[in-house]
């Protein structure tokens, strides 16, 4: 059993990592959770997506009572692992709270204490604000409303040509108080016992991108309510695009775009997502210019993506994508 101190504040906290061949990345985030009390988390999951970079070798070494290691077989994506692991927390755990990051995602040195004193037991989940290491606030994980929802917000919204600034959360609200939103990201994701309950567990087929927009989106529109609270900070030190705007390595344009294609979808209903389309499609188009030396297989990969998130189609075999695109061309 759990020592009493652990029920303080917002209760059992467990965090969840999933990790993938970004050793350093995960040894700094494992540091910045261990750094905390019990009393503010009382374990710790890493779930190792078969990493061949020594990850598996490095966890096995760290003796720590908190820290618990799922090693998969193969990689399971992002998503895969998120679904897993909060499968094993809930069964053998049953704590009060998961809170979900990747392995480049971490809490900024105080940000579970202010996590259990803002009495988050009146949300179902709690976003935490997320920044670059270098104090910019991260736009990939800027929570955002429903525009669908809000006729005020999609009004403004179709006025501004659909800018995301009408449906994200404004940079004054990383200044303001808790603010309710309808959709967030992995990182720094706070998850109640209540919301398992209410929505069940991210849907691994998904593989990677887009799996935290559809679960919070779907927790949402359950009735789930969710909180966006500046004061719990977390750090995501991500890399996903290059200055030039590339998707590397390029079978990330499959499921990115077939898994937003499937949250525009769920957000924008049955009625309003086929005009939606007509919108997003020829501005994903565009993004070909971006790829220089792989256009076709950019093109390929985003007339599959589109096709399948039509279709609602997952389950992709990974190992077969990436054997569908023409190799890299040889260094130097």
């Amino acid at each position: 059993m759990p020592d009493e101190d652990l029920t303080a504040g917002a209760g059992r906290l467990v965090a969840l990592v999933v990790t993938f061949n970004r050793l350093e990345q995960l040894k700094i985030t494992l540091d910045r959770l261990l750094a905390s009390p019990p009393a503010e988390l009382e374990g710790v999951v890493v779930v190792d997506n078969a990493s061949t970079d020594g990850t598996g070798a490095w966890l096995a070494g760290r003796a720590d009572p908190r820290l618990e290691v799922i090693s998969c077989p193969k990689n399971l994506g992002g998503a895969g692992g998120f679904e897993l692991g909060m499968r094993q927390i809930t069964a053998q755990r049953d704590p009060d709270w998961i809170v979900l990051m990747d392995d480049d995602g971490r809490p900024e040195p105080g940000a579970l204490a202010a996590f259990h004193g803002a009495d988050p037991g009146q949300w179902d989940a709690v976003a935490a604000a997320v920044y670059y290491p270098d104090g910019r606030i991260c736009e990939m994980n800027r929570p955002s409303r429903n525009p669908f929802w809000h006729g005020a917000i999609f009004r403004r919204a179709v006025r501004r040509g659909g800018s995301r600034d009408t449906f994200h959360i404004p940079p004054a609200a990383y200044d303001g108080p808790p603010l309710a939103i309808d959709i967030t990201s992995f990182v720094g994701f706070f998850v109640s016992r209540a919301a398992v309950a209410r929505f069940g567990y991210p849907d691994g087929a998904l593989f990677v991108y887009g799996e935290d927009g559809i679960y919070s989106l779907g927790l949402s529109a359950a009735g789930g309510r969710i909180a966006f609270l500046p004061a719990v900070r977390f750090e995501h030190d991500c890399r996903t695009l290059g200055e030039d705007r590339r998707f590397r390595p390029l079978w990330k344009v499959y499921y990115y775009h077939r898994n937003l294609l499937m949250l525009y979808r769920m957000a924008a209903g049955p009625l309003l997502f086929w005009p939606l389309l007509l919108v997003i499609l020829p501005k994903w188009l565009l993004k070909v210019r971006h790829h220089s030396g792989t256009r076709g297989a950019f093109l390929r990969l985003l007339a599959r993506a589109v096709v399948d998130g039509l279709r609602r189609r997952t389950g992709t075999d990974h190992a077969a994508l990436i054997a569908s695109l023409p190799a890299p061309p040889p260094a130097g």
